[in-house]
């Protein structure tokens, strides 16, 4: 081959291989990357009350499912996150604006307390920052 075909079939090679990046990149973004894991953003009807507490399920691996979650205010209310074979970040959970940083166990059901909720939407994420999950307290 001569030089200048090389370098043409380098710079080829080198344009497909950044596409496929960035293709890749938009897609792990609007996949997991804070994108809600419950299809859509509608509330899920993932809230029970026990002995006068709302307990929360949320299943983990992957992310949070459902991601947004509706509870009423004024009520105490738990967090009831369920693992099964869970291996990624998702098993660190973080709520900063209640100090909680928690890591959960690779299979089991954790319960994590968050009080009485006001209005308004209680934020969670993974450890890593890449899964999210919401509470609106109405």
């Amino acid at each position: 081959m001569k030089k200048a075909e090389t370098s043409m079939m380098s710079g080829i090679i080198t344009s497909v291989v950044l596409v496929l990046g960035v293709v890749g990149l938009v897609w792990m973004l609007a996949s997991a990357g804070g994108a809600r894991n419950d299809g859509g953003g509608a509330a899920a009807g993932n809230v029970t009350m026990e002995n006068g507490t709302q307990v929360v399920r949320i299943n983990v691996r992957g992310g949070y499912q459902p991601a947004l979650s509706e509870v009423k205010t004024g009520i105490p209310t738990v967090l009831r996150f369920e693992t099964q074979s869970a291996y990624d970040c998702s098993t660190s959970i973080r709520i900063p604006s209640l100090g909680i940083a928690k890591n959960l166990p690779l299979t089991g059901v954790t319960d994590v307390p968050v009080g009485s909720l006001s209005a308004g939407t209680l934020h969670g994420t993974c450890g890593m920052g890449m899964y999210r999950f919401d509470i609106d307290a109405k």
